[in-house]
């Protein structure tokens, strides 16, 4: 598993470096776990002035109902889940379908150091440092057959190992998708990391998604299966509220939630209340990504 640090990433969500390496002393033991002895080269400066959020945060403040639907609910709760063996079932619309192994797929991973931010559908949001892989590598490990337009994605289900299976708040087990241009932007990674350090079962252990210039819940957690198919998969909160939690669900202030504005958003960790502030289109990644949906109407197809 060879673990570099790249720039793909905006320059504006970093902290200076210096404050960065400090915190990287305070939790230490990262090198451990993800090898980060091996990266090189400080982070830029943030013009905007937007640091990573304290690893106390993104532990602590977290939506994942399998454990509860309460921000510490899965903090308290997700120490049940077993992560270790873990396997993925790529199939559908693939050269080489099969069960992998977490172990096998990390061995021919390159694992990248991306801070990106968070922007929940709920108007919060962080600065994480994330540690992965794009998935566009993992896909053309296995094979993406011509005819492939959608990936679907299938976490975990386990009802005696997570309590909040017990209540019927989704169709169980979550499940979420991207178109695969979406899929295979060089953006959209598989994180099993946070700060260096092996991400914790609350943020999506073993294995989640991470797409930054969509809203949260995209980025499904604790992940065993990837479909390639070509038709628009099931997502469960498109399933639950049409209305409210569209199958693109990108960031855009122009389009609020039913229930309240998209315009800004609470900064978690400014605060006891948080701070807040303009949200940005596609999260700030708009140059990047806003090609993929030209000729779209985003207030129609959110």
């Amino acid at each position: 598993m060879q673990l570099i640090r790249t720039q793909k990433f905006r320059d504006r969500d970093v902290t200076d470096e210096a404050i960065y390496l400090s915190r990287r002393q305070i939790i230490g033991g990262a090198a451990a776990g993800l090898g980060l002895a091996g990266l090189a080269g400080p982070a830029q400066a943030a013009p905007e002035g937007l640091e990573p959020n304290a690893y106390e945060d993104i532990i602590g403040y977290n939506n994942y109902y399998e454990f509860g639907t309460s921000k510490s609910d899965p903090a308290k709760h997700a120490h049940s889940l077993t992560t270790k063996p873990w396997s993925v079932k790529i199939d559908g619309m693939v050269d080489r379908p099969g069960d992998y192994g977490l172990e096998d797929i990390l061995a021919a991973a390159t694992i990248e150091e991306r801070i990106y931010r968070h922007r929940c559908v709920e108007a919060w949001s962080m600065v994480i440092p994330w540690n992965g892989f794009t998935l566009s590598s993992l896909l053309d490990r296995v094979g993406v057959q011509s005819g492939a337009k959608y990936v679907a994605f299938e976490t975990i289900a386990r009802p005696e190992e997570m309590p909040g299976l017990r209540f019927p708040v989704l169709n169980w087990p979550y499940r979420e998708g991207l178109r695969l241009d979406e899929a295979m932007h060089p953006l959209t990674i598989l994180a099993n990391g946070i700060y260096g350090k092996d991400i914790l079962n609350q943020n999506g252990a073993p294995l989640r998604l991470v797409v930054p210039w969509k809203y949260g819940f995209k980025g499904i957690k604790s992940i065993v299966r990837i479909t390639l198919q070509d038709k628009e998969p099931f997502t469960s909160w498109n399933d639950a509220n049409r209305r409210e939690y569209g199958f693109y669900s990108n960031v855009n202030p122009q389009v609020d939630h039913p229930r309240w504005s998209q315009e800004t958003e609470r900064v978690i960790g400014a605060g006891l209340f948080g701070s807040r502030r303009q949200t940005d289109m596609f999260n700030g990644y708009g140059d990047e990504v806003a090609s993929l949906y030209a000729g779209m109407d985003l207030k129609k197809q959110f």
